[in-house]
């Protein structure tokens, strides 16, 4: 059944006052002191390596996470677990070598990086462009389909869940990055211990399904039964080979999804810049350690679900369809709903712990470029500090308020899952990654070469994406081209996989932004190059101690499961 019963309630109404209460008083503190929009915005100096960590993983965990997937893992199975862990190498990466860059040249946003390194032109169209991703296809989406989720285990009607998850949040947001940094780490407790318990309940009805009992049981029992949801790396006539093509996950287009997601991005660096560099590279590893155990908790569920639905337990068959066919999005929810009084509740306040953390953060990054990118450099230049905190807040509401009319208009539940927002997040992200790397370590790129990155980076992940549909490309075939479709006249259809689509567009770029640079450099191009040196990049013992660790791991796991 899904509703939630009085225990259920209880234990969300406990996280939610827990919440609520210690954001209200970490906000009181900072109010004893003047704020100014470095505070609101970033929390200068204020943010603990372990709060900047919490941050970062309540962030980027959400309902596409949670729903998605588990509905990934449970039609392909720990491959998709790539995604977090390749994650955790990555966050290593931004911390030794991105993250000194953006604090030796005191950079707080994203857009203002591209100011200082190329022009204003390549900063406000990137300003403008991440605004209205973040407002129409991001905030939306965590919003639309955290309320979809909620829906599906609590009953409650969908757009009455996203005013409740909006006004939540909103809340948490108007107490600028300090108290999202702080409550946040409470809300990675809830997530963790809610998934946990998640986990747990699927592998002990795999175990009791099969006569036994004990969670190992059932973990040794979802390795036997579902042998094929076990590898990390597909070959080409794997089903699933176009979602995760092969070694691509590992030395291809996965990189460029990763560094550009955890160090492109004003939505996670945001928790980093406004701390001092020892204390930043601490948040990220703490976070890397945190990527390791995501898996777990939304990925494994997934697997076992598919077992139990193989198996026939009990109403799967008939909770997993919708319209008549398999939803694989549909396993977590109905895990979820068969948790027992309390437990239900537990994991409940955990699912919508990872929607709120996610709203705030997204709704406090959009606060920050517009503010300080758009407002305080054209609208009003002469804004001072309090007015800029005002208008933060204002658009933080405004911002809301444009997701929740926006969400029911574009049908994010016909065409969401985890595997859909990769992709088309990619058609963006190979040109932006080519124009941050070549802005950060080669001093001679111009502005017009990073202008290409943007726009050309865009057009020829669209060209590589529709082109191979509509042409007998079989000779591309060895490159990464895979078999679509045979059309009546005996022609094939080709398709690359999105990952490996990025690669080449991201190798395009830099090869066409290094063409561009070379040749205005000999017409007398001077670019501003930042302030960079070697010295930068070295790291303390504890910090080095640890990244081997979670690289250890790392090549453990893909070793076991390869």
């Amino acid at each position: 059944m899904n509703a939630l019963g009085t225990y259920d309630y209880v234990v969300f109404l406990v996280y939610f006052l827990i919440v609520a209460l210690y954001g209200w008083t970490v906000y009181r503190k900072k109010q004893a002191h003047k704020e100014n929009s470095k505070d609101f915005f970033l929390a200068k100096d204020s943010l603990t390596w372990w709060a900047i960590g919490a941050s970062l993983i309540a962030s980027n965990i959400s309902a596409e996470q949670f729903i998605g997937m588990s509905g990934s893992g449970f039609t392909m199975g720990l491959a998709i677990a790539t995604y977090e862990w390749m994650a955790a190498a990555t966050l290593i990466i931004v911390a030794v070598f991105f993250i000194p860059v953006y604090l030796k040249n005191k950079i707080y946003t994203m857009p203002q990086f591209l100011g200082q390194r190329y022009n204003s032109t390549v900063a406000m169209i990137m300003a403008i462009f991440w605004l209205l991703l973040y407002v129409v296809v991001n905030l939306t989406s965590i919003l639309y389909l955290g309320a979809l989720a909620i829906n599906s285990i609590s009953g409650i009607n969908t757009t009455a869940c996203m005013y409740v998850l909006a006004v939540f949040a909103i809340i948490i947001t108007l107490g600028g990055m300090k108290v999202i940094g702080y409550t946040d780490v409470i809300q990675v407790f809830f997530l963790i211990l809610g998934g946990l318990a998640t986990t747990y309940l699927a592998l002990q009805l795999v175990s009791t399904h099969f006569g036994t009992s004990g969670v190992l049981n059932g973990l040794n029992l979802v390795k036997e039964k579902a042998t094929d949801h076990f590898h990390m790396i597909f070959h080409k006539e794997n089903a699933h080979y176009m979602d995760l093509p092969g070694l691509t996950v590992l030395i291809g287009g996965m990189w460029i999804v990763n560094l550009n997601y955890w160090g492109c991005n004003q939505y996670i660096t945001q928790r980093a810049l406004g701390a001092d560099l020892k204390t930043a590279r601490g948040g990220l590893l703490f976070a890397a350690f945190l990527k390791l155990l995501m898996p777990v908790i939304v990925v494994l569920p997934g697997i076992a679900a598919y077992v139990l639905y193989k198996e026939g337990y009990g109403n799967f068959h008939s909770d997993m369809m919708k319209d008549g066919s398999l939803n694989a999005d549909s396993a977590y929810p109905v895990l979820l709903n068969l948790l027992p009084a309390g437990l239900k509740g537990l994991s409940f306040a955990a699912l919508t712990a990872a929607i709120v953390a996610s709203l705030a953060g997204k709704a406090n990054s959009i606060a920050t470029i517009f503010t300080l990118d758009v407002y305080k450099k054209v609208i009003n230049k002469e804004a001072n500090e309090h007015k800029q905190v005002v208008i933060g807040r204002a658009t933080v509401i405004i911002a809301m308020i444009l997701a929740i009319i926006i969400a029911p208009q574009l049908g994010i539940d016909k065409k969401g899952g985890f595997q859909f927002i990769q992709e088309y997040t990619g058609f963006v992200s190979p040109g932006i990654f080519a124009m941050f790397i070549l802005g950060f370590f080669w001093k001679k790129t111009t502005s017009n070469a990073a202008l290409f990155a943007t726009i050309g980076g865009f057009v020829l992940s669209v060209l590589f994406k529709v082109l191979p549909a509509f042409t007998n490309l079989e000779w591309l075939s060895p490159f990464g081209f895979s078999k679509l479709a045979e059309q009546k006249d005996g022609t094939m259809l080709y398709e690359i996989p999105f990952l490996d689509r990025m690669g080449f567009v991201f190798v395009i770029c830099i090869l066409a932004m290094w063409i561009i640079s070379t040749l205005e450099n000999r017409k007398g191009v001077n670019p501003k190059g930042l302030d960079v040196d070697r010295s930068m990049f070295k790291t303390n013992t504890g910090f080095a101690v640890g990244s081997l660790i979670v690289c250890g791991v790392i090549v453990a796991l893909y070793t076991i499961f390869w």
